[in-house]
């Protein structure tokens, strides 16, 4: 099919001429020869769709680079960055979970070129990347042993996977645990390799069942501590000490999944108490698991303590090399495990813990001082107030454990869901993206997470928001 010279499709610019253009010679300078041939093939395949629509689009030069541009800025844009994160829930799965501490942040930098990840200094052999953190990790749980994977999933895989493969595993009804991305511990023992044995109900589990439930086929005994849910009422639950004894008697494991990890005694800052690798090694546990990220306040990792005999076991494994941490994690982790060796100073140098026992009046006080900004930056799309709130620890530590807090109310002038919806999508839309939540047909801004407040207020003006 042919065009005449006058039609819209025949005058569409062709890439060869654009690229001859004194001004797309910036463009490649910026971004590359072979992005900019993209740039220019999408700007103009999406005049050819409009024309074809019936659509009189501009056909300029300018107006074609103009379109790459804004191909080219979209396309270089990183699609991970910062967030600030106003949800309410300070260690968000979806949102990276704990932030990292300054010295994390400067860890990672300093490792990520060439690092002695597995050479020893001292030898000037080969040496073992668990070296970077174990030392910390005993002195910190009191376990003989350590070793750490990529996530708490992980470690439990390895620990199954490596202690009881095609046999069975003894685990209380009431904790075949779900938590977030579908993560199933039913699943993961299949996995794994090995058989999933319940033991008693899911209200009440006793020690009798377990001991009715011991056979030949019997690996080892696991607890998985409920971080995601709660059971009240008609319930039972067999303590760490008995299942230790029973499990030592019938010269099998105990390994407790504590998940979230908190290495020290949360009730000591005011939080609700949470089971520690510590307290959970003493009670007679032989491997405890839990997560980095969680309270621990680190990196993404999932970490192993107790028995050396068993975490030997784990480290000759084949997955242990394919689930291993890199430089980075271990460089990030190591930072963070340094800062615990000072407890007082922990409340104020880890962003994880600073941010759960930040007081509520100091967020009533950000939130005052906000207000205003807030109400002139929406332009009168929205009324602005401060309300008390809830902030939740964690979506998969403590998750129902809330904290008193304080945030901004925008309520949209155009009343509705769609409303708080299309507001909500105008803060993701900043260059550094504001996260809140809809809720009640108002967007919710907790400021408990928000330790920038400068830098949240700079971007308001490209909102771009008017009253409807």
């Amino acid at each position: 099919m042919t065009h005449s010279p006058r039609t819209p499709m025949a005058r569409l610019p062709a890439i060869d001429r654009l690229l001859r253009l004194p001004q797309t010679a910036a463009l490649i300078e910026g971004h590359g020869r072979a992005m900019v041939v993209a740039g220019l093939r999408a700007a103009v395949a999406g005049l050819r769709a409009e024309v074809a629509g019936g659509a009189e689009p501009a056909l300029a030069d300018e107006a074609v680079l103009g379109r790459a541009r804004k191909w080219l800025e979209h396309a270089s844009r990183p699609s991970l960055g910062p967030v600030f994160n106003l949800t309410g829930t300070v260690l968000h799965t979806n949102l990276g979970r704990a932030p990292l501490p300054a010295e994390a942040v400067a860890a990672i930098a300093a490792a990520a070129g060439a690092a002695n990840l597995e050479f020893s200094l001292d030898s000037g052999r080969r040496g073992e990347r668990d070296e970077h953190v174990e030392a910390a990790l005993r002195r910190l749980t009191g376990a003989e042993a350590a070793t750490a994977v990529n996530n708490n999933a992980a470690a439990v895989l390895l620990v199954l996977n490596s202690l009881a493969l095609r046999r069975e595993v003894l685990v209380s009804r009431g904790e075949l645990i779900e938590i977030g991305g579908s993560f199933r511990l039913p699943d993961i023992m299949a996995r794994a390799g090995c058989r999933l044995r319940e033991v008693g109900t899911t209200n009440r589990t006793h020690l009798a069942d377990f001991e009715q439930a011991l056979g030949p086929r019997t690996a080892l005994v696991l607890k998985a501590h409920s971080s995601n849910y709660r059971i009240e009422g008609f319930t039972a639950a067999v303590d760490d000490r008995d299942l230790a004894r029973l499990a030592r008697a019938h010269g099998i494991p105990f390994v407790v999944d504590l998940g979230s990890g908190s290495l020290i005694d949360l009730a000591a800052f005011g939080l609700p108490a949470e089971p520690t690798p510590s307290g959970t090694l003493a009670a007679g546990a032989d491997l405890v698991t839990f997560s980095g990220d969680k309270l621990l306040g680190g990196p993404q990792a999932g970490i192993v303590v107790g028995r050396r005999d068993l975490v030997e076991r784990l480290n000759r494994n084949p997955l242990k090399r394919a689930l291993r941490l890199d430089k980075t994690a271990l460089a990030a982790l190591a930072a963070v495990l340094r800062l615990y060796d000072d407890p007082d100073s922990l409340p104020r140098r880890l962003p994880a813990l600073r941010l759960l026992t930040r007081p509520r009046d100091e967020i009533v006080a950000l939130a005052e001082r906000l207000r205003p900004a807030v109400a002139a930056g929406v332009d009168g799309a929205a009324s602005v107030d401060v309300v008390a709130c809830d902030s939740q620890i964690g979506s998969g530590a403590l998750p129902v454990e809330m904290l008193p807090s304080a945030g901004l109310r925008l309520r949209p002038a155009v009343r509705g869901g769609a409303g708080a919806g299309a507001l909500a999508a105008a803060f993701r839309a900043l260059p550094i993206p504001v996260i809140g939540r809809v809720r009640h047909g108002a967007l919710l801004f907790d400021l408990r997470c928000l330790e920038e407040p400068e830098r949240f207020l700079a971007q308001l003006p490209r909102l771009g928001l008017r009253r409807s």
